[in-house]
């Protein structure tokens, strides 16, 4: 499977457009990761329990993105993008979404 954040892949032609393909997860801050991070916030530099969080989150939407083009028959996935938005306090979703596409090389 063939991952692009632009609408085109070098090298390939797009020969179908299957539509919009997207994964998400929602994710809670653990409160033992909130005292670590507010005494990091004390000191300053990097709050790597939520660095780390996040990392998986992206994987994880990614992940269920992928599986979501693979269901449709693509073996690409254009125009990628993340997004995040709050769900409520302490709580995020992280979306991967982009276009599933079938590609074949131009020299076809």
């Amino acid at each position: 499977m063939i991952i692009s954040t632009t609408d085109f892949i070098p090298g390939k032609k797009v020969t179908r457009l299957l539509g919009i393909v997207r994964g998400n997860t929602v994710r809670a801050r653990h409160i033992g990761k909130d005292i670590l991070a507010a005494f990091k916030n004390i000191v300053g530099g990097e709050i790597q329990e939520y660095t780390k969080l996040l990392a998986e989150a992206r994987e994880q939407a990614l992940d269920r993105m992928i599986q979501n083009a693979k269901d449709l028959g693509a073996n690409a996935v254009i125009d990628v993008r993340f997004g995040t938005s709050y769900v409520m306090q302490n709580v995020a979703e992280i979306i991967a979404y982009g276009t599933a596409v079938i590609v074949e090389d131009e020299n076809k």
